[in-house]
């Protein structure tokens, strides 16, 4: 009696309340389906989020699944230019369409959104936040397999929005071998437990580079601490990626679809098996 249906300030313990965490789930565009939804994560920029969120959506596609990637980073859009897409994204009464690359893979960027790409977004924090919710709302992605969410660093409001609003399954969590980087793995780590969100694991970028000759493993930026900070929050070391330039060259041409390597495949078997 006398309910309000506001169950974030309700002390009553009922069959009908919703967890805060629930409560603030956005709901998905009625067309669309969405079976899984991982979050590529990290502490600091610059370690290579938006390269893995694009090779495990490639690793996911060329598995005959439907992969589909939403580009949370507002600011720092990265995705489009690793796939070569151009063009503006198209709409109906219903919602906006996605735009597919040349394998099929389903992308919406806030590039797709701008009279010119190479204008800058700026925004303030909750309008970031609010067009990364119209990302899962308002776009129509139909009968995607595995979403991959690229989401910019840190801890703050658009990270925080992601966790809360969309339903993910679980985050992947991308470093780099620098002591500091791995230090502040931590803090993605700590958010989040805090938010009850699933962490599949770790991955490493620009672990180590193969020299031509001899196939010796030159670790440029010294020795990796993954596994010390894997064992240290019980986590599990995914994958570990190589500078590599047959690499940097496809994701620079927007021909990662192209991009040869086998480093994620153990990913992409754990994240199917899920």
């Amino acid at each position: 009696m006398g309910c309000t249906h506001d169950c974030g300030s309700c002390g009553a313990d009922c069959s009908s309340k919703q967890s805060e965490h629930e409560s603030l789930i956005a709901p998905l565009n009625e067309l669309s389906k969405v079976k899984k939804v991982i979050g590529i994560v990290s502490g600091k920029g610059g370690v290579g989020k938006s390269l893995v969120t694009s090779l495990m959506a490639v690793s996911m596609q060329r598995r005959g699944l439907h992969a589909a990637i939403l580009d949370a980073d507002i600011t720092g859009p990265s995705i489009p230019k690793a796939f070569g897409l151009n063009q503006r994204a198209e709409a109906c009464e219903f919602g906006i369409y996605p735009v597919k690359t040349k394998m099929g893979i389903d992308v919406m960027s806030v590039n797709f959104l701008l009279e010119d790409a190479q204008d800058p977004v700026v925004w303030r924090g909750p309008v970031i936040a609010g067009a990364v919710k119209q990302f899962w709302s308002d776009v129509i992605w139909n009968d995607v397999d595995y979403m991959f969410v690229d989401m910019p660093p840190g801890t703050g409001d658009v990270p925080l929005t992601v966790f809360q609003s969309i339903p993910l399954d679980g985050i992947i969590i991308v470093t780099s071998p620098q002591e500091l980087v791995s230090f502040i793995v931590g803090k993605a780590v700590r958010m989040a437990n805090m938010m009850n969100i699933p962490i599949i694991g770790l991955i490493e970028n620009m672990s180590y580079v193969q020299c031509p000759d001899c196939d010796k493993q030159i670790k440029i930026f010294g020795d990796s601490h993954i596994e010390e900070i894997a064992a240290q929050y019980n986590l599990e070391v995914l994958a570990k990626l190589p500078i590599n330039p047959e690499l940097a060259k496809v994701v620079d041409k927007g021909v990662v679809e192209l991009f040869e390597g086998e480093w994620l495949e153990p990913v992409a078997n754990k994240i199917e098996q899920m």
